[in-house]
């Protein structure tokens, strides 16, 4: 091969990693950026759920917590950092598995989890549960985040909720896609 068809082979392959290395910090960036998005939806549901007395034994915090593997990062906990909701001060706590849960209030569980599974384990508790996993509502889960034209929405179950004895603010409805645990 000659001079210069090296330096033309080089040049090309720097370019390509030169773009796909773009490409994929463009990626990583913009789930980062997704993530730090729902960490503040996550904060913002403590403000309008409301939990049963019983749900504070326990705890007097409003623990936020994450089954499985995290994918927020420190955005969760530098969005609840010094926050406090009617009294309760925001903590956030990171779980292996279902067993590991006491006390919490809001559950994100990973897409990852098995959530059926998961979710029987906690419905006899008031446990608001949110996940980015499909068909999370139609399997018993509470909220669902989800993308539509490039925006993050959520979608509630008032029939969980209402099992779990939650109460979610008209504010909070207002924002939200509507559903039964038959229609996700």
């Amino acid at each position: 091969m000659s001079v210069l068809k090296k330096t033309i082979a080089h040049r090309y392959f720097k370019v390509s990693l030169l773009a796909c290395s773009t490409i994929l910090f463009s990626a990583q960036t913009q789930i980062a950026r997704e993530y730090q998005i729902k960490a503040v939806f996550l904060f913002n549901f403590a403000q309008f759920v409301e939990w049963p007395t019983t749900s504070f034994q326990e705890t007097n915090a409003i623990v936020i917590g994450v089954l499985g593997d995290d994918p927020f990062g420190t955005y969760l906990d530098e969005a609840v950092r010094g926050e406090e909701v009617n009294g309760h001060p925001l903590v956030v706590q990171r779980y292996r598995h279902i067993n590991d849960i006491k006390a919490c209030h809001i559950l994100f569980i990973n897409a990852a989890e098995t959530r059926q599974q998961v979710l029987a384990s906690l419905k006899p508790k008031s446990i608001l549960t949110v996940s980015d996993a499909d068909n999370f509502t139609k399997q018993g889960g509470m909220i669902l985040f989800f993308t539509e034209n490039k925006k993050t929405r959520i979608r509630i179950n008032l029939n969980a909720t209402k099992d779990a004895n939650l109460t979610i603010s008209s504010k909070l409805l207002r924002l939200a896609e509507i559903v039964g645990p038959q229609k996700n």
